[in-house]
């Protein structure tokens, strides 16, 4: 008989517009090839909870959806903040889930543990069996990456959070048997001495989901995809519409963008033009992909791998984006993907990819090639369940 995994989320995983709950579903989906699942998930919103039982059902024994007020979630930010802890941990955590949590683990009697994220850590406290905890991307890192991009009045709140996520990161090292993370350039990140122990377990793609339509439409010559309320989303998206499109536009007129996913925020909603599309959420993104012409994500601020870049690359599209961005995902520059550093040099690499179709189609045969040998979910989830397993 299969052995039994808790699994402990700080977000319901579906539907699947954020990368957290992409990269729960798929590795529960695979991981239940492995394990019995217990999984245990956080929610506030008011998310269909219907359909995500429907959709993960097949891959659990047992779900838990664990509701948190708002005014429990105020009250225990408060206390985060009150014991020199991050405020996100507060966010997460309330005595409430825990306790929950450990009733029904006494009751299940796991053989492992499996947490994904730092603010889950917490809620694994008590529980029986070997534990793992994923990383993910470095938190702390994310939120020093914003302070600069931060109101004046909020640079001191968020140099505050970036200091206690740096401490409680090299806590959290301790506290369980294993430890893995998105990539190599967010594990040298973690501030703690023996983070060569941590495992990297990339995201994957589902490339025959995303795989090119035969003679699509292209209405569009450049989208950006992702959740749009996410800052280093927003900051993208600005970055994109206010200061690359119109170096493109010099040159180039009429230059199209679709800007494509869920709960665009007001900033992202103000970007529409003329030549911008802000669609919001969309019930396939890959309609998103197949009307356009060329993917760019100009990432300036955030960490972990973008699975947006992986998504498109699969459906065959040209791929453009930041050194940061790429340092995770690891494709030849030139060859697989192409990197902007600046304005100008963006919009220098998308008159050329619009100019040059024979060159833009090398550049999405190769980067559909990379994805596929090197992003699996299969396979990076068998090496995460040999470490879920492994004892010490």
């Amino acid at each position: 008989m299969k052995p039994k995994l808790i699994v402990i989320l700080s977000r319901i995983p579906y539907p699947l517009e954020k990368g957290d709950k992409l990269r729960a579903y798929h590795q529960i989906r695979e991981l239940s090839h492995e394990f019995r699942i217990y999984l245990f998930a956080l929610n506030n919103t008011t998310v269909a909870i219907d359909k995500a039982k429907k959709a993960l059902n097949p891959f659990c024994q047992e779900i838990h959806f664990i509701h948190r007020s708002k005014c429990a979630i105020g009250w225990n930010m408060m206390l985060a903040f009150l014991k020199g802890q991050p405020v996100q941990l507060g966010y997460f955590y309330t005595k409430k889930a825990h306790r929950s949590i450990l009733k029904n683990a006494q009751r299940i009697a796991a053989d492992y543990v499996y947490c994904q994220l730092i603010r889950t850590a917490e809620l694994a406290k008590g529980l029986q069996g070997i534990k793992t905890i994923d990383y993910q991307d470095v938190f702390s890192k994310g939120v020093e990456r914003r302070i600069k991009k931060a109101p004046f009045y909020l640079k001191g709140l968020f140099r505050m959070e970036y200091k206690r996520l740096l401490q409680y990161e090299q806590k959290v090292f301790d506290c369980f048997e294993h430890k893995t993370i998105i990539s190599k350039p967010d594990r040298d990140l973690i501030p703690h001495p023996n983070r060569e122990q941590i495992h990297i377990i990339p995201n994957g793609v589902d490339y025959t989901f995303f795989s090119p339509q035969k003679n699509p439409e292209k209405k569009v010559d450049l989208v950006f995809t992702g959740n749009m309320s996410y800052p280093p989303n927003i900051n993208s998206a600005e970055f994109l519409a206010l200061e690359i499109l119109p170096e493109v536009h010099k040159i180039k007129a009429g230059v199209s963008l679709m800007i494509a996913g869920a709960s665009p925020h007001p900033r992202v909603q103000a970007l529409a033009s003329e030549y911008i599309t802000v669609t919001g959420w969309m019930d396939d993104i890959r309609d998103a992909y197949n009307q356009s012409r060329i993917f760019i994500a100009p990432m300036q601020i955030g960490t972990g791998l973008q699975n947006k870049l992986l998504e498109a690359m699969s459906m065959k599209l040209p791929g453009l984006t930041s050194a940061l961005a790429n340092d995770a995902l690891g494709a030849k520059e030139g060859e697989e993907l192409l990197i902007g550093s600046n304005a100008a040099s963006y919009a220098s690499h998308i008159i050329h990819l619009l100019e040059d179709k024979a060159f833009a189609d090398e550049i999405a045969s190769k980067g559909q090639a990379f994805v596929h040998q090197h992003y699996n979910w299969k396979s990076a989830t068998l090496v995460l369940a040999g470490i879920i397993k492994e004892k010490k």
